[in-house]
């Protein structure tokens, strides 16, 4: 049993994160396995050095550890490169130069229908589908085909959900896929890759036999199925876990600084306070 922990230091940690941590914590410890600390810091505008001092400090404070040295994504850009080109050679990538503005502009068009937004946000109309990668610039992101990639399966992959909303066996279906996922940007043009290109790259480079984390990520599972099978790398069981909310309903954001633990800590919170804050 391997699992993780992988905040981006981008704000403090709130009792959201808390509750991620401690519930990949608790079932690791269960299984006499191993929990890790991943620092997904692959935007760099937004990281801060302070922030990820203060990922460590404050879940020290709530009783976990982990292994050193820690993971930082920053340092694996390479690693990101390297399956980017793999998934070009095969030839399921194109550039795309289109904005979010373009992108919302095709969408509204009268012919295209509602705009549609998937685990990747709006799902792209493909407007720069047709170009190749010899065309690509510095100032494109890089998308997946993903007609051509499911093309490219002899089978459709499948995972394992431990997760109490959608416990059970799941296998990916391709109108889903190309209807409400489209093709996903596997390199942003400003920092080289993607939220879900490096996840799936990490997640099989440190091992992990299971992926906690929040319910709101469950449609993206998706795409990292897929990406893992593209790129023959294994696919670990997933455990997508209830949201902690605020008292409308809403789920908790890092600019929520009143639920942050470095708030509840200064108020003279204990650790087992915050684990039955969050249920635990």
């Amino acid at each position: 049993m391997r699992t993780r922990f992988a905040p981006s230091p981008t704000g403090p940690l709130h009792l959201g994160h808390a509750f991620s941590a401690l519930t990949a914590f608790d079932r690791a410890r269960a299984e006499a396995g191993t929990f890790l600390l991943r620092i997904e810091d692959i935007d760099r505008a937004r990281s801060r050095p302070e922030w990820e001092a203060q990922i460590h400090d404050d879940l020290a404070w709530l009783g976990l550890d982990w292994p050193r040295p820690v993971l930082r994504q920053s340092d694996r850009l390479p690693a990101y490169a390297a399956a980017l080109a793999r998934l070009a050679d095969l030839g399921l990538t194109y550039p795309c130069r289109c904005r979010r503005a373009d992108i919302r502009l095709a969408l509204s068009a009268p012919q295209a229908g509602a705009p549609f937004e998937g685990p990747d946000g709006l799902v792209y109309p493909g407007t720069c589908r047709n170009r190749t990668m010899a065309e690509a610039g510095p100032g494109d992101a890089i998308r997946l085909n993903m007609g051509r990639a499911l093309a490219r399966l002899a089978a459709l992959p499948d995972f394992i959900e431990t997760g109490p909303a959608h416990a059970g066996h799941h296998r990916l279906c391709p109108e889903s896929l190309l209807s409400s996922v489209g093709d996903v940007v596997l390199a942003r043009r400003d920092i080289g890759t993607s939220y879900h290109m490096a996840v799936v790259v990490d997640d099989a480079f440190q091992g992990m036999t299971e992926i906690v984390r929040g319910e709101d990520l469950f449609e993206a599972t998706q795409i990292h199925v897929l990406l893992q099978a593209l790129l023959f790398l294994p696919t670990p069981r997933y455990h997508h876990h209830r949201l902690i909310t605020d008292e409308a309903g809403k789920r908790l954001a890092k600019r929520d600084d009143a639920r942050a633990i470095a708030t509840y800590r200064a108020e003279g919170a204990t650790p087992a306070d915050i684990r039955a804050m969050v249920g635990l």
